[in-house]
């Protein structure tokens, strides 16, 4: 599963060249330990995390799985960060776009999630795929409690 997510990832990088992501492999690599043994991807890229265009060297590899978003970072000498979206906690989603690079704002019920450095033209791709994925998602749930 390592490979998809990195697969993933990769091609990604490169239909989108513009987007600023570095330490793919060993960000995806993360993802597919953590992946649940049912869990299927459905969408993966990348970018940088925070508000900043500045900050180049927070990178990171999020996912889209049957399950839930996944954001993960691996560190450079030890240990890793790995943040877990579930359809229910999900609350909004934001798209900027600035002269250079556009940034994604996954809005959940504790904090924001701010993906930036990504090429403007891979907003709407990006857009699309989370939003999608959270509108089916959450009919699904609001199906379930009634």
């Amino acid at each position: 599963m390592r490979d998809k997510v990195y697969k993933l990832a990769r091609r990604f990088k490169k239909k989108y060249f513009g987007t600023i992501a570095f330490r793919i492999k060993a960000h995806s690599e993360v993802i597919a330990a953590h992946l649940n043994p049912n869990e299927k991807l459905l969408y993966v890229f990348c970018g940088q995390k925070g508000y900043s265009n500045k900050e180049i060297f927070s990178s990171v590899v999020v996912a889209l799985t049957n399950e839930r978003i996944m954001v993960a970072t691996k560190r450079v000498v030890w240990g890793y960060f790995l943040t877990s979206v579930t359809p229910d906690l999900f609350n909004d989603l934001k798209v900027q776009s600035g002269l250079l690079f556009g940034k994604v704002i996954i809005d959940t019920a504790k904090e924001k999630i701010v993906i930036s450095n990504l090429a403007i033209s891979s907003l709407r791709e990006v857009e699309t795929a989370i939003s999608t994925y959270m509108h089916r998602e959450k009919e699904k749930f609001k199906t379930n409690k009634e």
